[in-house]
């Protein structure tokens, strides 16, 4: 017998809310987009294109001559792909949140920047020899668009669970996706592996054999990304609109118009601003030290850094330790938050973050101590992110999620700016991974202050919410 949905059960649009089969196909989308960011940003890429840019031009050669804002070198060349793809962001990202809110397209918009990001990714396969400069625009594009479908897959978190199932569904979401990114960076972490040896009697070098195996890796996660998106998408419905277009008006233009009155939006709830400006500088943080954590452990731990044979497969068993111990991180801040509150939980893992950048710095030498690292990076990494998410999603107005999601996600993971940046300059002036790593402990101890002084549960009575006990 279907069951009919009760007046509680219905959100403001009359779409059920708490209905298990959607959260769940909300939550299959992290588990298909983890793949990009684990495999593709977080663990191959970066030293992969490296690898390619040093065999051509060497070790520190210039990559590309900027003129008076100096030469890229092969060594930062990647990095700054990286703040090329979330500086564009910066203003394209608003602006789909904005348009999203004027129509009921925002599920097809969706799949639109999903299914473009997966075409990018997949032709990363294609990146060898001399090509490393197409490796990078192919990964601006698939992390635009990644960035693009994070916008409104995140606006869908406030219209699919009530304020008090968030932080779980949140946390959850994240687990989800530390499970799929994991079992997808397992299975390349065996090919890696496995390659010269199964290559070898086709007459490939190590070096060629590993390098194909990193190149199958990266389009494995497109199509991972790609084929579950299809699923997810079956399970989440398409909202009405709740703003009609004003008369004589696009949706380009009504997006534009949108994106200021957020802004203006923004300046009547100060202490969301707050929030925002706080998230954006320890995730900056958190995104730079997760995106920049292969290059620096290769570098650190090996002779030869990332031409080392060995590095790749060490760098990908962390990542992959850092994929499961992820799961229960994320549900371990789900219970903290419950005990002390979701900004204070915040504020515990910060705390943390802060710490292990010094320690990184001063002591970090062995091997052993990298797996240590790794697993207390688990634990904070997943519950400092979706407990963001979740407070966030309370303190902006109903109506306008994906407006303010798109400003949110200028600065979510995998999208930050001011950390790639800062971390590119510091290599290249000093030519240390070490110093480069601990100036990013300006953006966790700022983002923490600003965060500590930001008065949360106001901020959710001001966005026209009842602020919970646990805020």
């Amino acid at each position: 017998m279907t069951h009919t949905p009760t007046a509680a059960e219905l959100g403001t649009d009359g779409q059920p809310v708490n209905d298990p089969r959607e959260i769940f196909g909300w939550m299959l989308y992290d588990w298909a987009n983890s793949a990009f960011y684990t495999t593709v940003v977080g663990a191959l890429l970066g030293p992969y294109l490296i690898s390619l840019a040093q065999a051509h031009v060497g070790k520190t050669g210039v990559v590309l001559d900027l003129g008076p804002l100096g030469a890229v070198t092969a060594q930062s060349f990647y990095q700054l792909f990286v703040a090329v793809a979330v500086g564009s962001q910066v203003l394209l990202l608003p602006i789909v949140g904005a348009i999203a809110d004027y129509s009921n397209l925002k599920k097809r918009l969706m799949a639109a920047f999903c299914y473009t990001g997966v075409a990018a990714t997949c032709l990363l396969f294609f990146v060898t020899g001399k090509l490393y400069l197409m490796g990078g625009v192919l990964f601006v594009v698939a992390n635009l668009c990644f960035g693009g479908a994070i916008v409104l897959y995140n606006s869908f978190l406030p219209e699919i669970a009530t304020e008090e199932k968030r932080d779980a569904v949140s946390s959850r979401g994240f687990a989800l996706g530390y499970l799929g990114g994991g079992l997808l960076l397992a299975l390349n972490f065996l090919m890696v592996a496995v390659a010269p040896k199964l290559l070898a009697p086709y007459g490939y070098t190590e070096g060629a054999a590993r390098g194909l195996a990193v190149r199958l890796s990266l389009l494995s996660a497109g199509v991972w990304w790609g084929v579950f998106a299809f699923f997810s998408f079956r399970r989440l419905r398409e909202r009405e609109m709740r703003k009609q277009l004003p008369p004589g008006k696009s949706y380009l233009t009504a997006g534009f118009a949108q994106l200021s009155e957020t802004f203006r939006e923004l300046k009547r709830l100060p202490h969301t601003l707050k929030f925002l400006v706080a998230y954006l500088l320890y995730n900056d943080g958190i995104q730079t030290v997760i995106g920049s954590a292969s290059v620096f452990i290769a570098a650190e731990l090996f002779e030869g850094g990332l031409d080392n044979p060995e590095a790749p497969t060490f760098v990908l068993s962390i990542f992959l330790f850092v994929q499961f111990m992820g799961i229960g991180g994320a549900l371990l801040f789900e219970r903290i938050a419950r005990w002390l509150g979701t900004k204070q939980a915040i504020i515990v893992s910060l705390v943390i973050w802060a710490g292990l950048v010094v320690y990184a710095f001063s002591l970090f030498h062995t091997k052993a101590q990298a797996w240590g690292l790794a697993a207390v990076i688990a634990v904070v990494l997943g519950g400092s992110q979706a407990l963001s998410r979740s407070l966030f999603s309370q303190m902006i107005p109903a109506g306008s999620e994906a407006s303010f999601f798109g400003i949110y996600e200028v600065s979510e993971r995998g999208t930050s700016w001011m950390g790639p940046l800062v971390f590119s300059i510091v290599v290249a002036h000093t030519g240390s991974f070490r110093y480069a790593l601990l100036s990013l402990i300006v953006f966790f101890v700022s983002g923490l202050i600003l965060l500590a002084f930001t008065d949360t549960a106001r901020a959710i009575r001001e966005a026209g919410k009842e602020a919970g006990s646990r805020q």
